[in-house]
């Protein structure tokens, strides 16, 4: 039977699949497909991870004291039954054999079918059993992932004719980390129960153009495994077991979206003007030193932003050192062939914890705690490594250096005081390392009223409108709850955003908007009204902002912008 699932839309385009529902697991867990001579070898581990846990609860037994609770020893013996049950290692090596799906994946997948079944059971002992099966599935993966192939080893991309149709993902949430294992593009889209627009799950899955629905609550309950599912990102809509008819609509609309893009790609080497001769910058944001080749084919004229977090994530605490980071840097800057890179300064906490183990609510309040140049300041060691692997990058082409959530002077001069000091611990070395351009993310409201202090020690400004929507409207941006709230069109945050404008402007000095905004072609307009004439996006939205530019004048669009930003509601007037 069809049905529909409401979510929030975050990543435009039509994708049509069967799903994968990933099971909760305190395990991450890589998924991919394996080729057809690896399956007996795929089996032996998931067998052999298998037997190493059925050893260790032995052991466990033969060693627990006598004085132990007798239901410790009878949990164990559950415990045992369920690893030793022939119908569980028959289905992995159904999942492996026929699907074709790495030894993690057919486990989790069996572990998802199972769960549903305890989930269904009228007799409530049986369904607390449940969590006995993720325990056991739990032990496993953790004894995987010290043999060959771990979690967060490269996937191996799927062949044509390994599987017969595309396949989405749905999941309960994916963690930065997870969503960069799946740029392979094994899946054509993801769901995902919770979220909002800009978490930055939803930020990686605009960076790699597919279409996602987060927000879906009732997703990972509805969705059973093999479920043929539409996922129109556009709306924020998921159908689950289309109707023929849906499903050719639906096909229709996905050729449609085809055609766009292949329309939108010829302005590729258009030059980004707008119709009274303004030139605009369009840049691209990054999150892997990889990435710079699809920005330059994106046409972006460099990167306005290198979010460097992702090489420290999913380490669990095993950070890059100077080596790794340079090499990286150096890949950034070799990849767009000349062309300026921004990088950003490490930003974690909040919603990107950098180990797994720490959850974002770790802290009570992790939005306002020890994260981005907090976090340096209080690791000054890790930061150092990072500030020289950066300079030294800087001596093979164009480097801005960019500092994130400043908002005191003393902050300031504290970040300026550690860069001259990575500089002169190279110098004490003897290694080369080049000039570069500093600048300031404006994402807390503080910083945007005060502005003009900034100015002072800094060569541009970066407005991260993502944060600073978050800040000035005290909303979290991962919350679904209340992501209705979350509205860039506020005359308070549209107020700040051309104060900082204006200021960098009256300085003679370039500023940027790098967060969602400028990748949002319903603001491109008004942003450019208010004097903006840099923007950084995610590579997938520079040609749609294209567009809008070549087709705007902003002497028409600065009036009217302004007549925008002091209006009580700016969302009427937005279509000028």
């Amino acid at each position: 039977m069809t049905f529909a699932i409401h979510g929030l839309a975050v990543s435009r385009g039509i994708a049509i699949g069967r799903a994968v529902v990933v099971a909760s697991s305190r395990m991450e867990v890589v998924h991919y497909f394996i080729h057809p001579e690896q399956i007996e070898s795929e089996i032996a581990r998931a067998r052999s991870a298998r037997n190493s846990v059925i050893d260790e609860l032995r052991r466990l037994q033969e060693e627990m004291p006598k004085d132990a609770p007798g239901e410790l020893d009878a949990l164990l013996d559950v415990h045992l039954m369920l690893l030793q049950d022939d119908a569980l290692a028959e289905a992995i090596r159904h999942w492996i054999s026929d699907r074709l799906y790495n030894a993690e994946w057919a486990l989790t997948t069996q572990l998802e079918i199972v769960s549903r079944q305890f989930d269904e059971m009228d007799d409530e002992y049986l369904r607390e059993r449940k969590a006995d099966l993720e325990q056991v599935v739990d032990r496993i993966l953790r004894h995987m992932k010290g043999v060959p192939n771990p979690v967060g080893a490269p996937q191996v991309a799927p062949q044509d004719g390994v599987h017969e149709s595309p396949l989405v993902l749905v999941a309960q949430d994916l963690s930065p980390a997870d969503m960069l294992q799946f740029k392979s593009k094994v899946f054509a889209g993801f769901i995902t129960a919770v979220g909002g627009k800009t978490s930055h799950t939803a930020i990686v899955a605009r960076s790699m153009d597919i279409p996602a629905v987060v927000g879906a609550r009732a997703a990972s309950q509805l969705i059973r495994q093999d479920d043929w599912v539409i996922i129109d990102g556009n709306e924020g809509v998921v159908i689950v077991d289309p109707s023929p008819i849906i499903l050719a609509e639906y096909g229709f609309r996905q050729r449609q979206n085809e055609l766009e893009r292949e329309r939108l790609s010829r302005l590729r080497f258009t030059p980004s003007l707008t119709m009274d001769g303004q030139k605009v910058e369009l840049l691209a944001n990054i999150e892997q030193p990889g990435d710079g080749p699809a920005a330059v084919h994106a046409g972006a004229v460099g990167v306005g932003l290198f979010r460097t977090e992702f090489l420290f994530m999913g380490r669990g605490g095993n950070l890059p050192g100077e080596e790794e980071q340079y090499r990286a840097y150096r890949e950034a800057i070799d990849g767009m062939q000349g062309m300026p890179v921004t990088i950003r300064t490490l930003d974690v906490g909040a919603d990107k914890p950098l180990d797994k183990a720490q959850p974002k609510d770790y802290y009570l309040n992790p939005a306002l705690g020890l994260r981005a140049i907090r976090w340096s300041l209080a690791d000054t060691a890790m930061f150092r490594t990072q500030l020289r692997a950066i300079l030294r990058a800087a001596a093979y082409g164009q480097i801005h250096l960019l500092f994130p959530m400043l908002a005191h002077r003393s902050e300031i001069e504290q970040t300026l005081a550690q860069l001259r000091q990575a500089q002169s611990e190279l110098d004490m070395r003897g290694l080369p390392y080049g000039p570069v351009k500093l600048g300031a993310m404006i994402e807390i409201p503080a910083a945007a009223l005060v502005v003009r202090t900034f100015l002072k020690y800094f060569d541009f400004l970066s407005i991260g409108t993502n944060d600073l929507i978050q800040y000035t409207l005290a909303i979290d941006r991962a919350d679904e709850t209340v992501a209705h709230l979350y509205d860039p069109m506020h005359p308070a945050v549209l107020r700040l955003v051309s104060e900082v404008i204006a200021a960098a402007d009256a300085a003679g000095k370039p500023v940027c908007v790098c967060g969602e905004m400028a990748g949002d072609v319903s603001m491109t307009r008004l942003l450019l009204g208010l004097g903006l004439r840099s923007f950084s996006m995610h590579p997938a939205q520079i040609l749609a902002v294209k567009q809008e530019i070549l087709r705007a004048d902003t002497q028409k669009l600065a009036p009217w912008a302004q007549q925008v930003m002091n209006s009580e509601d700016p969302a009427e007037l937005l279509a000028p």
